[in-house]
């Protein structure tokens, strides 16, 4: 536990040294700025706030398991309160989806959510009650990134103070990495939870993690992203097998979280954005 501690120290450093030229944040509030990140949409949950979520699929979307909990009870969300906003910007979307259904990655925990172990399962699948199938909108393809430190990365997100439209942080950087586990310095906030890290092949933006979390090491801010390259094969296959009925998805009841924060070893605190 201690040598997560240490890598995010490490990563701090590098952050420290200013070894990348960082972009900053690009608000995409008209639909030129907006153009070929359509996919990417803003998930309500309830009136108890909102994640980032991109579209894989015509009918499926990726974001976050600690998404799917309600903080303050630490039970899953009935599905009937989660809807999906493709592209929403000032007060408008570009299409409205309710959810059908919902699944984490196995081994997920909400409950054991601020512990390292489960940041590399941080993540889920929703299949919407409609396809979405307009020439604006198309999925996101989906690659093992093999990443390391140096790498270059992009995030699509909504948070809070920019929950309107979605910003765009062109360049930001990975930090390191472990076991299932990325360490950005990608700029992320309340609401990010979910958003889409990118790379570009042959020009085209595909998605290789989904933002997890926050964390403070040595004052410096990095964000931690779930490595998608062993953790979304099986979760797809989950869906899968809930759809074709093999499968019964249960939403577990959860002791409440407390996810506004939570030291770990090391002296690092993980935040969930």
């Amino acid at each position: 536990m201690r040598r997560w501690g240490a890598a995010l120290a490490a990563a701090a450093l590098l952050l420290a040294q200013g070894v990348r030229a960082d972009t900053s944040l690009m608000s995409m509030a008209t639909g030129d700025e907006s153009r070929g990140w359509e996919a990417v949409g803003r998930l309500n949950l309830g009136n108890r706030g909102f994640c980032t979520a991109a579209l894989i699929a015509p009918d499926v979307v990726l974001t976050a398991a600690h998404c799917l909990y309600d903080k303050t009870t630490g039970q899953r969300f009935p599905i009937a309160q989660m809807q999906f906003l493709a592209d929403w910007r000032l007060g408008r979307a570009a299409a409205y989806r309710g959810i059908r259904r919902a699944v984490q990655a196995d081994g997920y925990s909400y409950a054991e959510a601020n512990r390292v172990t489960q940041m590399g399962h941080d993540l889920a699948l929703l299949q919407l009650d409609q396809p979405i199938r307009l020439p604006s909108i198309q999925p996101f393809a989906v690659a093992d990134g093999n990443l390391h430190a140096g790498d270059t990365v992009a995030v699509v997100s909504y948070a809070q103070d920019r929950a309107e439209a979605p910003s765009l942080q062109q360049t930001c950087g990975v930090e390191g990495n472990r076991p299932g586990v990325l360490i950005m310095s990608c700029s992320i906030d309340f609401g990010a939870s979910g958003a889409p890290v990118f790379v570009r092949r042959n020009g085209v933006p595909v998605i290789v993690s989904v933002i997890s979390a926050m964390a403070e090491a040595d004052g410096r801010r990095v964000s931690l992203g779930v490595d998608l390259a062993d953790a979304l094969p099986p979760l797809e296959a989950r869906l899968s097998a809930t759809i074709n009925g093999t499968l019964v998805e249960t939403a577990p009841v959860q002791a409440t979280g407390g996810l506004s924060g939570a030291a770990a070893p090391g002296g690092a605190k993980f935040l969930r954005p």
